[in-house]
């Protein structure tokens, strides 16, 4: 396990308090690059957008807002901003309407009206909204809002559109299923099912999950069909959930889990069946499945981690998971388990990590904490060369170079303990080798061509 460290920081002036499911990243004006959405328990509605500290667009919505989003919930092929309140109260924020925001001198859009503050479209729904999640979770190529509740329940709904113009928003959420589950909704996701099919998943506690059943097609043919539902309908919640444990281990029933699905894995051919999703516990519990039954690997950690992201910070397809603690611990893990930390400068009440255009006109990983004395801090451009430890030996000897300059030296590549000893003077010991030719020009560091030189000259 080690450590990462020198990432760049910004700071963004955030004078509130949120719920920990109110922020999230994406695309929220459709310029293809990301910016952070944030809701507070007053209302409002911020959106932040490269470097700059201050908000980009401020929206009041109604209610506390305990959860927001970026996605194509109207399936109208554009990005919306959904914040729901915890009064049950939903609100639909277009972007890129050209009449919605004004540009002033310094870049900022000001609103010209105070009806502009408006969002294009409201709705209530149940209240007592906790989490929530923008997806198309029955396999039919559209999203689908799913919402998650205090109360253990959890309700899909579609968006019906009333009206054929793709620029208009007007049309009303449907309520397509309400499932029951036996414990706390603290994460809602998606993963690629055994036969590719996307499989809604929801957290349970104690290290579990379940599977919630999208069968409102075959109730919808049954309707129409003319059967009567009004006996098996009470059945339902028990027949359209299936529970899972992830071992057999017994965990604490009452701590709170989250789950990430659909982790990415990059173009290898093992992409087909079961997709990839994590679970993190608060007690410490983080494990990597492939599917319900297979298991990659578990690691316990002394950190009470309460939120958990996926972000390729290598660049090859393979996205890692991040875990994130209540004291800013942030555990960064492959698919082999290979762990590095990145410690946050001060306790964290949220954390969301993704894709955001920082500087630089693109966008690069991220991670996002809100801290407890409302301040939120982007760590931009998080990258990493490799996960894996790395083996000096091993990459020397893939350079062509490397063998022609031991042979020079009278080395055998086979003789490690001597290739070990000639590395070791030469990073460590180079002043020895510069008085054995004092011709030759050295910088401090020790490290210029003509140092190397030097040392090859002068054979161990």
């Amino acid at each position: 396990m080690r450590s990462v460290s020198y990432v760049q920081c910004v700071a963004l002036d955030f004078g509130g308090s949120l719920f920990p499911h109110a922020i999230c990243l994406g695309d929220a004006d459709n310029d293809t690059l990301n910016e952070l959405v944030v809701g507070d328990t007053n209302g409002k509605l911020y959106v932040y957008k490269n470097d700059d500290s201050k908000p980009w667009a401020v929206r009041s919505c109604q209610g506390m807002l305990t959860c927001v989003g970026v996605g194509d919930v109207c399936n109208k092929g554009k990005n919306l901003v959904v914040a729901v309140s915890a009064e049950g109260w939903f609100h639909l924020f277009d972007l890129t309407s050209p009449t919605s925001k004004h540009p002033d001198a310094s870049g900022h859009h000001e609103l010209a009206a105070a009806e502009e503050q408006k969002p294009v479209f409201k709705q209530h729904i149940p209240a007592n909204t906790k989490v929530m999640l923008i997806n198309d979770i029955d396999g039919d190529g559209k999203c689908e809002l799913v919402v998650g509740y205090t109360d253990r329940v959890v309700r899909a709904f579609r968006w019906e559109d009333l009206s054929e113009n793709s620029d208009h928003i007007s049309g009303q959420l449907l309520l397509l299923k309400k499932w029951l589950l036996e414990g706390q909704v603290d994460s809602l996701s998606v993963n690629p099912g055994p036969d590719g099919s996307p499989e809604m998943m929801v957290s349970q506690p104690g290290c579990g999950y379940a599977i919630l059943l999208c069968t409102w097609d075959s109730e919808q043919q049954a309707t129409t069909e003319g059967r009567d539902n009004s006996v098996p309908s009470s059945e339902a919640p028990i027949r359209d959930v299936i529970l899972h444990q992830t071992s057999g281990r017994i965990h604490n029933k009452n701590v709170s889990t989250h789950l990430i699905g659909s982790i990415g894995r990059g173009c290898s051919s093992e992409n087909s069946g079961s997709g990839l999703f994590a679970l993190c516990t608060l007690d410490g519990t983080l494990k990597l499945m492939e599917g319900a039954d297979k298991l990659l690997w578990s690691v316990q950690v002394d950190h009470q981690l309460f939120a958990l992201e996926k972000l390729d910070v290598t660049g090859n397809g393979h996205e890692e998971v991040i875990a994130c603690a209540w004291d800013g611990q942030t555990y960064i893990i492959d698919h082999n388990r290979t762990v590095a930390r990145f410690q946050a400068d001060e306790n964290v009440s949220a954390f969301c990590a993704g894709l955001y255009a920082c500087k630089g006109g693109s966008n690069s990983p991220c991670l996002v904490y809100v801290s407890f004395n409302q301040k939120i801090y982007i760590y931009w451009d998080v990258q990493l060369e490799r996960m894996e430890s790395t083996n000096l030996l091993k990459i020397l000897d893939c350079d062509p170079e490397f063998g022609n300059l031991l042979q020079q030296l009278g080395v055998e590549r086979s003789n490690v303990s001597a290739v070990k000893d000639l590395i070791h003077k030469t990073l460590y010991f180079p002043e020895k080798q510069q008085q054995s030719s004092p011709s030759q020009c050295q910088d401090p560091a020790g490290t210029d061509s003509s140092a190397h030189y030097t040392v090859i000259q002068d054979p161990l």
